[in-house]
């Protein structure tokens, strides 16, 4: 006997070619829509957003886009997903990824049209993935020499501080050593402190007035007024009396600094720096060596900062505290230049991406040369395998290879070179033994890799790899699409 009806009214179900199709096209329209970003000459995207103020982000990174989209399409969210991952895991190929998955559901439509199944297409392209990730294994070099000195071996990018200045050009920006904090020097204090003893501190200094919202008091005359405020003042001389007793010379507060304690510390000699922005302190007690402290009844078991010297400087028309000879030896700052913040963000993120990648090679130096190459390398093996592989296989191998040099195509397309002419002779090239040619976008010709010192890391393009083939697979997978009656209000009692 039939179900006359298995879902809810408002729930809707697609089924086999229909919810294929669906999914295909979903995965697609995404990758269509981030593959102008790809490469080095790549164009921007303009997201504006529907909230207050209207925020308007410029950017061509491809995790920054598709976590940016409301997108409704259930299989164009695994692809998002996967670039999410890839941002995570790696910090790089975000588009990359998206794009290359996005090729292969568009070759695996054509095969689908063709009548081959899922799961024989899905078979093939496990192998040609396999036989593409062996030949980068091959090809791989190692870069052990040149890796990032400055982390020498560690990837803990939170020793790298990066300052945004608006002002001057992107070729402004400069590597300093040591650590920048975006504050000044208040009124009175030394402006420059040598062998500096920090104490890095998140607690209350403004409690030497009354606080008129926080309690109530019913004085009988104004000189019991002045009583309380002495005994406030006195408490709160108490309290720095005891941080000064900690033998510093530099006191940093999370919060307020209120001028009698200011005026306390400046007796004493010492630099008082108030309302240090929180992911700032918290990285100025990780490379001082110090931690945040926050009662000060034991300073035996404070644990202080050190640095050579505390300097004032200027960057542009703003003053900041400079921090140099820190105790974590690789501390640096970044400051960024730039014509407005929305050039700055972009920087940011950009810098962002390429310290993601110095730091996973540090932990795996294995490199590959860029420009297309890897990909070339790759189709040109799995080309080879689809020859050797009888049945309907092949056919999927063959879809692989291409949707592989869809990568240089689109790599040259976006610099505004011609693509087919470009690939095919480095297609040619990678017929030569030992080749190491791919496109240079600059000159707009095939150049060597080597001398233009391109290159990739492994981990990179391998998580490019086998996470486009894992969501390509996952989309072939399905064939019933099934939407959720929204629920109604009675439904939630």
């Amino acid at each position: 006997m039939a179900v006359e009806k298995l879902f809810k009214s408002e729930a809707t179900e697609e089924k086999g070619e229909r919810a294929r199709l669906a999914s295909l096209i979903g995965g697609m329209a995404v990758a269509d829509l981030v593959k102008t970003t790809l490469g080095p000459k790549g164009m921007d995207k303009i997201l504006q957003s529907t909230g207050r103020g209207h925020e308007v982000t410029v950017t061509n990174d491809g995790a920054t886009i598709l976590k940016s989209l409301h997108i409704e399409n259930p299989a164009a969210k695994i692809l998002v997903d996967i670039s999410k991952v890839q941002d995570d895991e790696v910090g790089d190929g975000t588009t990359s990824v998206v794009v290359l998955a996005g090729e292969l559901l568009r070759e695996a439509e054509k095969l689908l049209a063709a009548k081959i199944h899922p799961m024989t297409i899905i078979a093939g392209f496990r192998m040609a993935a396999e036989c593409a990730r062996n030949a980068l294994l091959q090809k791989v070099l190692d870069n052990k020499d040149n890796a990032v000195m400055r982390l020498q071996g560690s990837t803990n990018l939170e020793a790298i501080q990066i300052i945004k200045k608006p002002g001057g050009s992107l070729k402004d920006s400069f590597l300093d050593e040591g650590f920048i904090l975006d504050k000044k020097i208040g009124v009175g204090q030394p402006k420059r402190i040598e062998n500096a003893k920090i104490l890095v501190a998140n607690t209350a200094m403004d409690t030497d007035k009354v606080k008129i919202y926080g309690a109530r008091v019913r004085v009988d005359s104004m000189s019991r007024v002045a009583e309380i405020e002495a005994a406030e003042k006195q408490k709160m001389k108490e309290k720095v009396d005891k941080i000064i007793a900690h033998g510093i010379n530099c006191f940093i507060n999370r919060q307020l600094i209120y001028n009698f304690p200011e005026e306390l510390f400046a007796n004493a000699g010492i630099l008082a720096i108030e309302h240090a922005d929180f992911d700032g302190i918290e990285r100025l007690a990780l490379v001082t060596g110090g931690e945040i402290a926050s009662t000060f009844d034991n300073p035996e078991s404070v644990k202080l900062g050190h640095c050579k010297l505390i300097e004032e400087i200027m960057i542009g028309e703003d003053k900041l505290i400079h921090f140099s000879g820190v105790e974590m030896g690789q501390a640096c700052t970044i400051v960024l230049r730039g014509a407005s913040h929305h050039v700055l963000d972009e920087a940011e993120r950009s810098l962002h991406d390429a310290l993601c990648v110095l730091s996973q090679t540090v932990n795996d130096s294995r490199v590959l040369l860029g420009g297309g190459w890897p990909e070339m390398v790759m189709a040109k093996e799995v080309d080879e395998l689809a020859r050797v592989t009888p049945g309907k296989k092949s056919h999927a191998i063959e879809a692989f290879s291409r949707a592989l040099i869809t990568i240089p195509t689109i790599i040259a397309e976006n610099a505004g070179l011609d693509s087919a002419e470009l690939v095919a002779q480095l297609r040619a090239e990678h017929h030569k033994e030992g080749c190491t040619s791919g496109i240079d976008v600059i000159s707009g010709s095939i150049g060597d890799m080597v001398e233009l010192g391109i290159s990739e890391a492994f981990k990179v393009k391998q998580a490019v790899l086998l996470s486009a083939t894992e969501a390509a697979e996952m989309i072939l997978r399905v064939d019933e699409i099934i939407t959720c009656a929204p629920r109604r209000r009675e439904d939630r009692m």
